[in-house]
């Protein structure tokens, strides 16, 4: 649990104590690869922190195509978070496209602790603004970026993800089709 708890202190310097008492909420837990964290429709209970291991979020339509919404990596946060807070249906998926190792908890059994320690809702308040933060900067490059930009701050921002999985994820993700990648990594 130590890259968790170095992660934890990166958003709010927990006492030992305090420290002992989240990590008590997490359990190791292994994901095969294609497995779902998260299923549509479904009601999410659990958040987790990825040791090791590369999911993603992503929309399904009603005609069977999916749009990739974002990728959870290695040492960070993943969930179903407008589920979890909401209390209503899962609108994505979350899929592993390795397989995974993550810490995984109770989402309600984190908020219980809200009221007793106030650095736990402050943490949950800091991830839950950086992850605005960065779903705003995405919308705001998809509607103002060419595709080839997008695809430069990708590979900034993910990098070595490109070699884990296959690249039609990645040209969903950028909101191009795999042909159009294709074209533009051969330009490079």
């Amino acid at each position: 649990m130590n890259e968790l708890e170095k992660h934890l202190n990166g958003f709010v310097h927990f006492t030992k104590n305090e420290m002992e008492i989240f990590l008590l909420l997490f359990s190791e837990n292994s994901i095969k690869r294609n497995d779902y964290f998260a299923v549509e429709g479904e009601y999410s209970s659990k958040f987790a922190f990825i040791k090791s291991g590369v999911m993603r979020a992503f929309y399904r339509n009603k005609e069977g195509s999916e749009y990739n919404k974002t990728f959870f990596t290695s040492h960070s946060f993943v969930g179903a978070y407008s589920s979890l807070i909401s209390g209503h249906k899962n609108l994505i998926n979350i899929q592993c496209l390795t397989d995974c190792t993550v810490l995984q908890a109770n989402y309600k059994s984190m908020t219980k602790l809200y009221d007793s320690t106030p650095k736990f809702e402050r943490f949950a308040r800091i991830l839950a603004e950086q992850k605005f933060a960065i779903k705003e900067k995405r919308e705001i490059e998809l509607v103002t970026l060419e595709a080839s930009e997008r695809y430069e701050i990708f590979k900034q921002e993910h990098s070595g993800l490109e070699n884990l999985i296959p690249q039609y994820h990645i040209a969903s993700y950028l909101g191009i089709t795999p042909t159009q990648l294709s074209r533009i990594r051969a330009k490079k």
